[in-house]
Order: C-alpha cells, then structure tokens, then sequence
C-alpha cells in the first residue's frame, strides 16, 4: 500500500540526502579548497579560497609557497573576522580531506559556531559550487596570465576577486552579481537606441568590464 502511494519505507524517509542538506542550509553554508598554480620560475603557489553558497561571493584568503599548519590556521582566523565584520551567518564550511588543512583550522571555526562537514574521498561533485569557482579562475585568470612570483599572483587574485564579486554575472542567480543586484532592465526604445557602453580592463585586458556611461 505504501508503494502504490508514492511513500518509501521508514528508513528512507528519516534519510537526509545531500542535496536536501545543501539546499536547507544553503543561506549559512561556505565551502572552501585549495588551488594549486606555478609561477614562471616553476615555484609552486598555493590559493586557499572560501565561496558563500548562496551569493557566491568569494573570498581568497591567501596565497603561499608553503601552506603551513600556522599559515592555514591564521588563514582561518581572517576568514572568522571578516564574516563578523560582515554581519555573515554561518553554520557551516565543506571541505575536503586535504591534508594541508590542520586540526586547529576546524577548532577555529568550531570556536566562532562554524561546523566542518568533510566531502567524500575523491568526490568533488559533492563540493560542486567551489569546484565550479576554481574552473573559473583557472579559466579566466590562471591559464591566461603568466604569474612571476607570488606578489604578482597576489595582485591578479585581488583584481580577480573584486571582478567576481562586483561585476561577474551569475546564471544560478538569473544573473546578479554577489555584491549587486540585478539592475532594472531597459525598456524604453529610445534609451536603448542611445546606450553608450564603456569598457574596463583589469590586469591589463585579461579581464573585460562593460558599463554603462554614466
């Protein structure tokens, strides 16, 4: 009877899948990995960066040549800060088993009422959105700019990151940025017949902007 009613047997029903986890916790979830990049003197950097599940704002919270335990700790340490400063609540951060991430990195956070939720080995899928976020800035930045040392990398990451948060649209949210609304669209003939576009380059054109002149 409860088959042909559509009900699955109790243990199923009590079940939590993780899309259901996502999606109701999707307003206090971060997740967060790793990035690995080589510079021209073939020196490898490491990019630790977290994404807010439902805006997607993302924030690079450092790069390094040697991601120490006290380097990944303070990295954790700056992340609580700026969600406080930024009025954020959140209740969780996925992340992976990676190693380089230390025990203290999830006391910190378990300390500021963030709970760490591990993925499954060798799942990215289950990380989708950050995964997602790292093709991108390989995509976009990494694969198309020659990185000299790791000064360098740090200033692509921060014109990156403000591109990304104030400017890149976003399909998921029916094009919003992360820190802008979706501004009104234009319906007047004659204000669309006159729209003058202007265009910003960053990094010196890897990245285009296009505004509208004020």
């Amino acid at each position: 009877m409860l088959k042909n009613e559509g009900i699955e047997p109790a243990p199923d029903r009590a079940a939590t899948t993780w899309s259901d986890f996502l999606h109701s916790h999707a307003d206090t979830l971060l997740a967060c990995d790793f990035i690995e990049t080589v510079t021209l003197t073939g020196r490898s950097q490491y990019i630790l960066a977290v994404i807010e599940h439902t805006t997607r704002r993302i924030r690079i919270l450092g790069t390094t040549a040697h991601p120490t335990a006290p380097w990944v700790s303070q990295a954790a340490r700056n992340l609580v800060m700026d969600l406080e400063d930024a009025s954020a609540t959140v209740t969780y951060l996925i992340r992976d088993r990676d190693s380089k991430f230390p025990a203290l990195f999830d006391q910190i956070l378990a300390a500021a009422g963030v709970q760490t939720v591990f993925t499954g080995v060798r799942m990215p899928h289950m990380n989708s959105i950050m995964e997602r976020w790292v093709q991108t800035c390989r995509h976009e930045l990494l694969d198309r700019t020659l990185i000299w040392n790791e000064r360098h990398l740090r200033h692509a990451l921060r014109q990156f990151e403000q591109h990304h948060n104030t400017h890149r649209p976003h399909q998921a949210m029916h094009q919003a940025v992360p820190l802008r609304a979706v501004p009104e669209p234009i319906t007047d003939i004659g204000r669309m017949s006159r729209l003058d576009i202007r265009r910003r380059n960053r990094l010196s054109g890897v990245i285009h902007e296009y505004r509208h002149a004020a």
